[in-house]
């Protein structure tokens, strides 16, 4: 276990085997189950870092992959890394790039030394290789690095699901190699698709380099969400216990819930913010889409139960005007509230973790917010 960050597993939900803990960081302490927004650009958007914290945010997110394009890791290595230049002084996680990569290119070839891709920017020609996605994430200066892995789409055969499976084992010790700094914690990716078998040989080859925490990738990629809980329904029992689970770009409220009574510790997703943009909230009734028409007069708060900026000086008539006039603060004051339900969601559920009557919270949460 690194010196710089530790583990402390508080409590185990007796029906479920959900878990309370507190991840210990060089940027500070980190209350276990949490969702973390994502700051892609190294800024959550539309939110400042002093809301976040008083949302209850205390770990967010930055992309390797888009910080490499644009300004360049270099740019922040000089500022001092990441904390100081977006004036975050909580922990971040960066991940490795390796997503953007497969997904953003329209041109990527993979090989044994890495990813071969061209810049959705301006199409110019890039390398990224283990070494290259941990230097880079050393420059960014993140308390949380990921490995480089190979997330194999829904839909994979087991035979290609199963090569990428290999390569990211090959990969992440590539990535322990090139590893530096004792600062920063590295966090192994259990790939394998849905096959279970190699799920479960992914995560025996990852626990020889998981330090503190370890991901889970290659889910929430368009599979239909019993197979997600299947999955983690079959790594639970098999995962550490002395150490951080996070589950990749997992983040409606469902699947927080879901995802916490399957074991799991840590979330992310940009969904909080991208609904914002759009004119959707989370609210205790389900979701609410502000822009319909339904809601032109409505003067009632989005949601009564929430104490967020948002909610208690707007209206929905109000957040209607803004979102359909494309004005930024809609946008603005929705991600706000959307990230303050589920901080607050999170928070009820560690709640009814320690009170080991989390099955009892989520009924009485699906009973009001509607799905499942």
């Amino acid at each position: 276990m690194s010196e710089n960050f530790s583990f402390e597993l508080q409590h185990v939900e007796k029906h479920t085997g959900a878990r309370a803990g507190v991840f210990h960081t060089p940027h500070g302490d980190v209350l276990t189950p949490v969702y973390m927004p994502v700051g892609t650009q190294a800024t959550v958007k539309g939110v400042l870092p002093r809301d976040l914290k008083e949302a209850g945010s205390s770990i967010v997110l930055s992309n390797t992959y888009h910080l490499y394009m644009r300004p360049g890791d270099e740019v922040v290595a000089k500022a001092g890394g990441l904390h100081k230049f977006m004036n975050w002084q909580g922990p971040i996680l960066t991940d490795s790039g390796g997503f953007q990569v497969f997904s953003l290119t329209k041109l990527n070839k993979i090989r044994e030394e890495g990813v071969r891709f061209n810049s959705h920017i301006d199409g110019s020609v890039h390398m990224f290789t283990p070494e290259k996605s941990v230097a880079v994430q050393e420059n960014l200066g993140a308390d949380i690095i990921m490995q480089f892995d190979q997330c194999s789409e829904y839909g994979f055969t087991h035979s290609q699901a199963e090569d990428a499976m290999a390569l990211t084992s090959r990969w992440l010790e590539r990535c322990a190699k090139a590893k530096t700094r004792s600062d920063q914690v590295l966090f192994p990716i259990v790939q394998g698709n849905m096959y279970k078998d190699l799920r479960e040989e992914s995560l025996r080859r990852a626990m020889e380099y998981a330090d503190c925490g370890i991901g889970i990738g290659g889910l929430s990629v368009g599979e239909p969400k019993p197979v997600m809980y299947e999955i983690l329904d079959f790594l639970q029992p098999k995962l550490p216990e002395n150490m951080p689970r996070y589950l990749m770009g997992v983040g409606s409220p469902d699947c927080l819930l879901e995802g916490v009574m399957r074991g799991i510790d840590m979330f992310d997703c940009v969904l909080a913010t991208r609904i914002a943009r759009n004119g959707t909230a989370f609210t205790s009734k389900g979701k609410v889409v502000v822009r319909n028409g339904a809601y032109k007069e409505d003067l009632s708060p989005l949601d009564e139960k929430c104490g967020c900026y948002c909610c208690k000086n707007y209206t929905k008539a109000y957040l209607r005007h803004l979102i359909n006039v494309d004005e930024m603060l809609g946008a603005m004051l929705l991600s706000l509230h959307n990230i303050t339900f589920l901080h607050g969601l999170m928070r009820g559920v560690r709640e009814a973790i320690f009170a080991d009557c989390l099955p009892d919270f989520a009924r009485a949460f699906y009973a009001e917010y509607g799905e499942k």
